[in-house]
């Protein structure tokens, strides 16, 4: 073979090595899920003739639905950063959502080998900042209940415990996580519970917040768009992905209630944490059979051993051997 031939044929196969042009749906860029699956030993199926999608091997199932901005991690409901798309019978994804939602939880890239030493809980508001109110019933003090029973646990299981607040006293958001930052915390829980206007009798469940990544824009309705720079706490998104994802799921499973899911934000008790930082609603005050359960001591000590629970599971993955690493597919060109 001569060098002209040679050179033909390197050029060939580089050419055939390359990805796809990525797929652009709505300016984002998408990847065909049956690639992705395949190129890490998972095995794409469509349920019926649904438009409910299940990528499955022996250890692991997603679940995802045609303009669902919502995935069912083992079991566990997490937001994604934009909608599950189909064209042509062909299953797209947010290369952001695989990257940085999905590939983490499955996956489970290895994250830490320290062990988690000091923990710092947020009660959220406190002083002049009541929070939400149901009656008589003012969010800023079960939040510090909450807190005051999550220590006791926490350090029942060998942990050294912080608290931003120990009394009904106004803190500044920023001086929250700076605390935490200051004394080195290992993790930092800000802990709340929420409230609604329209449906009180059926919104109820716990909601876990993490930091939104760099490109996407935040769950929550007062979010920051996806023109958001990165903060602090991008640095560490992986690790606050996962805790939030453990700590869900324990809550959920342990207190048998609605899933409200994973979610993202930018909260400023979250975007300036330089160690993993959740945010938990523990549930809905306005709920009449929830907040009842609220209200009640015995309930909160349920809730506290959930999310201790979580914590340790965390730790847990965080230090074990980590799973394969994901494999980046080809891409889709498709302009909408």
């Amino acid at each position: 073979m001569n060098f002209f031939s040679t050179l033909l044929l390197a050029l060939g196969l580089a050419l055939a090595a390359r990805p796809a042009p990525a797929a652009f749906i709505n300016g984002h860029s998408y990847t065909p899920l049956a690639a992705w699956a395949e190129a890490n030993g998972l095995r794409l199926m469509r349920n019926g003739r649904s438009d409910e999608f299940t990528v499955t091997n022996r250890n692991q199932r997603l679940v995802l639905e045609k303009d669902s901005r919502t995935a069912v991690i083992n079991g566990v409901n997490v937001a994604l950063s934009f909608p599950v798309a189909v064209d042509k019978g062909e299953v797209l994804l947010a290369q952001l959502d695989l990257a940085d939602t999905i590939g983490p939880l499955i996956f489970l890239p290895k994250l830490s080998a320290k062990k988690i030493s000091t923990i710092c809980l947020d009660p959220g508001h406190g002083g002049r900042d009541s929070g939400n109110r149901v009656g008589a019933h003012l969010e800023k003090n079960y939040t510090l209940l909450l807190a005051a029973e999550l220590k006791n646990q926490l350090q029942r299981a060998g942990f050294k415990v912080l608290l931003t607040r120990t009394q009904d006293a106004f803190v500044d958001l920023p001086d929250r996580p700076r605390l935490a930052n200051r004394r080195g915390a290992d993790l930092f829980v800000s802990l709340h519970f929420n409230a609604t206007e329209v449906g009180k009798n059926e919104v109820a469940g716990p909601e876990t917040y993490c930091i939104t990544p760099v490109g996407a824009s935040s769950s929550n309705a007062q979010g920051e768009g996806a023109d958001h720079g990165a903060c602090l706490a991008n640095r560490v998104e992986n690790k606050s992905l996962l805790l939030a994802y453990q700590v869900q799921r324990a809550l959920v499973w342990n207190l048998n209630v609605d899933d409200r899911s994973v979610r993202r934000a930018r909260f400023a008790v979250l975007r300036d944490a330089a160690m993993p930082a959740i945010l938990i609603e523990s549930g809905y005050m306005t709920n009449p059979t929830e907040g009842r359960k609220i209200f009640d001591a015995n309930y909160r000590r349920q809730i506290a051993a959930a999310i201790v629970r979580g914590i340790l599971t965390y730790q847990k993955l965080t230090l074990a051997v980590p799973a394969a690493k994901p494999v980046k597919s080809s891409s889709y060109e498709h302009r909408h």
